[in-house]
């Protein structure tokens, strides 16, 4: 996975700029460690610890998780924490976590929807990452289908 995967889906009206964002290794494996680095530039102060995270997983048209967590749950979930001020005031915004992926993700291609809001509603974030989780970990896009799946990525398409 590389910073090419991560589509920034947001626009001017969120409050985080997102300048760069690289995850390595390049092609992570379920129950290992991702580092994900993040260089970005915030528009004004924000609680950390009140930003809400929803976070969409789908499996062709199939929705296997819609939840929301507080930024410091879904981090905790990942096996990582928030690091430096909590309170950021605008400007530069660094960002580095250590991330486990669970060994519970179904191996499948997915498309990940993650979506943040502040604790006044304001758009925060907005990144989609497409990825493959199959049993060696390759990444994706909407063009490449994951190996021994045609038939059943066709009649999934085929669905929508």
């Amino acid at each position: 996975m590389n910073n090419r995967l991560v589509e920034d889906a947001s626009d001017d009206n969120y409050v985080m700029d997102i300048l760069d964002i690289t995850c390595t290794p390049a092609l992570p494996r379920l129950g290992h460690p991702v580092r994900w680095e993040m260089d970005s530039y915030l528009k004004e102060t924000v609680d950390l610890t009140q930003v809400t995270c929803r976070v969409i997983m789908k499996i062709g048209p199939m929705k296997i998780l819609d939840k929301s967590y507080k930024l410091p749950d879904l981090l905790a979930h990942m096996g990582t924490h928030l690091s430096g001020d909590t309170h950021p005031p605008a400007g530069p915004w660094k960002q580095t976590w250590d991330l486990q992926i669970p060994r519970t993700v179904p191996v499948a291609r997915h498309r990940l929807h993650l979506r943040a809001r502040t604790e006044d509603g304001k758009n925060f974030l907005a990144l989609d990452i497409p990825v493959a989780f199959t049993h060696s970990w390759t990444t994706t896009n909407d063009n490449i289908n994951p190996p021994h799946r045609h038939a059943l990525d066709r009649d999934l398409t085929g669905a929508l």
